[in-house]
């Protein structure tokens, strides 16, 4: 790979300087095929880690675990309500930008990272790309749906990953021009990391039996409320009773997750975050996952492992329609589990999503390379390449 960015006060037309700004572990899973496909083609870049989660196992092993170089720039913002840590990232970044200089800042998902750089760049004119743009829960008490909106309503070049973010996009009155089909960049990790994908030795590590389920749980609407807590925990020490279940607690909500009975007892094993590989292959042997995440439904329809989201809705319905998951609530998780072990193994129903063929990444490089030999760096004016890269 080129060496990395050395700082600068204004972009250099002839060596251009793409930014990853990664915060969050499926940020992480997401830009590896991005950095990799861009070094391929010489292109300089750099990766700004915002440190929103500040636990090692959650952002520093995934650095290993997908072959990232060294970020440029740590910023170890943390924890902490939505605006105190926002705020805290847009400080941050804004010198990180400004130190820098870059052609192009590329964001990823829908963390607050996320949000973050896309409104520093705006203020900045710094032209921006957003991988994974377009999906769609329509339930803006997410936080992360208001993320998504602002985040592609302010981007200059959209990656989208599923044919419904295509029609998101354009309800919204995104210029398709800007839009571009490349499939999904997690499914190229997991691609790249299947031979190493074996659940043996980390069951072993763990004490596991040879059937056995994995839960993680995070999302707001599901620990931040006493109540909803107690009902979800409830609902998975039931699952509990049915086979052994290990549950990586990510720390977002730890505490709250804990007073409401989620700890290590009986058939439940509560255990720190994994690494990327570690925590694939757990997935990967497990007869059942329990989540409310938005990426492990992804890597779960691509494992044929089957899924129960603790969610209302899916900013990844085709996950539904083209995989293993399936939407529940936590009253009705325990039938839903049963259903789930008794059917076994799952398959994904019919085709897989278009394009989920390990391959998004070079996609994505391809066109931020084309974009970036358009010669006019201006975000109105650039000419953004056609669809069919």
């Amino acid at each position: 790979m080129r060496d990395y960015a050395p700082p600068g006060t204004t972009p250099d037309p002839e060596n251009p300087l793409v930014l990853h700004v990664l915060g969050a572990r499926p940020n992480f899973v997401k830009a590896a095929p991005v950095v990799r496909g861009l070094a391929g083609l010489g292109v300089r870049q750099g990766i700004v880690h915002t440190g929103q989660h500040y636990d090692a196992l959650m952002s520093d092993v995934f650095f290993a675990d997908l072959g990232l170089p060294e970020p440029v720039a740590n910023l170890g913002v943390g924890s902490g309500s939505h605006a105190r840590q926002t705020a805290a990232l847009l400080t941050g970044l804004e010198e990180v930008v400004l130190e820098h200089r870059p052609t192009l800042v590329v964001v990823y998902g829908d963390v607050n990272s996320t949000l973050a750089a896309i409104l520093v760049c705006a203020k900045l004119h710094i032209p921006t790309a957003h991988v994974e743009a377009g999906l769609r829960s329509f339930d803006r008490g997410m936080p992360e749906e208001v993320n998504r909106i602002v985040t592609d309503a302010l981007s200059d070049i959209l990656f989208a990953t599923s044919p419904d973010a295509l029609s998101h996009l354009a309800n919204e009155g995104v210029d398709p021009a800007r839009v571009h089909l490349v499939g999904n960049p997690m499914i190229d990790s997991l691609f790249s990391a299947l031979d190493h994908l074996d659940p043996a030795p980390v069951r072993a590590r763990l004490e596991l039996p040879e059937r056995y389920g994995v839960a993680t749980l995070h999302r707001p609407a599901n620990v931040d409320d006493p109540a909803s807590a107690k009902e979800l925990v409830d609902a998975v020490l039931q699952v509990a009773e049915r086979l052994p279940v290990v549950v990586p607690i990510h720390p977002r909500g730890r505490e709250r997750l804990a007073a409401a009975g989620l700890v290590t007892g009986g058939n439940l094993l509560i255990v720190d975050p994994l690494g990327y590989v570690d925590f694939l292959s757990l997935v990967r042997g497990a007869s059942l996952v329990v989540t409310d995440s938005g990426g492990v439904q992804e890597e779960t329809t691509m494992l044929g492992v089957p899924c129960l989201t603790v969610r209302p809705n899916t900013e990844r319905p085709i996950t539904i329609t083209h995989g293993t998951n399936r939407l529940v609530t936590p009253a009705l998780l325990p039938a839903a589990a049963d259903k789930a072990l008794a059917d076994g193994a799952a398959t994904p129903s019919g085709e897989l999503p278009p394009l989920w063929d390990g391959k998004a990444g070079l996609r994505i490089a391809r066109v931020i390379d084309s974009w970036l030999k358009g010669g006019n760096l201006s975000p109105a004016a650039q000419a953004v390449p056609p669809k069919s890269m």
